[in-house]
């Protein structure tokens, strides 16, 4: 008998994904409305704190902005994730970290 030769599958971790498959993997995992909500008052501003931790340069007397921003935006993140009842995605990859812009923008677009 002959044996069939043996197809390896790559694990999800390493597939390759379309911006639009993350988007769909992230909404899959953000159900719950309290938490979709936290989600998208809190990646703006963890987006907003970003240029400004930069400005931070040049005025450093303006810091408490920044790290607010930053850190009301995770409290927020992982807020939602209470209600969900579930930790954030990019526990198990990292990956997910870069998507939460992307599936606010679609979002705001209505498709997400």
């Amino acid at each position: 008998m002959r044996r069939r030769p043996t197809v390896r599958i790559r694990p999800v971790e390493n597939a390759v994904r379309t911006a639009q498959d993350w988007i769909v993997l992230y909404s899959q995992t953000h159900q719950h409305p309290v938490n979709r909500m936290c989600h998208t008052i809190g990646i703006p501003l963890i987006v907003v704190s970003i240029p400004l931790f930069l400005i931070l340069i040049v005025a450093p007397a303006l810091w408490p902005l920044p790290v607010s921003l930053f850190v009301v935006g995770w409290l927020l993140q992982f807020t939602g994730h209470c209600f969900e009842g579930k930790p954030p995605e990019f526990f198990k990859d990292w990956r997910f970290l870069f998507v939460g812009l992307r599936w606010w923008v679609a979002k705001i677009r209505g498709r997400a």
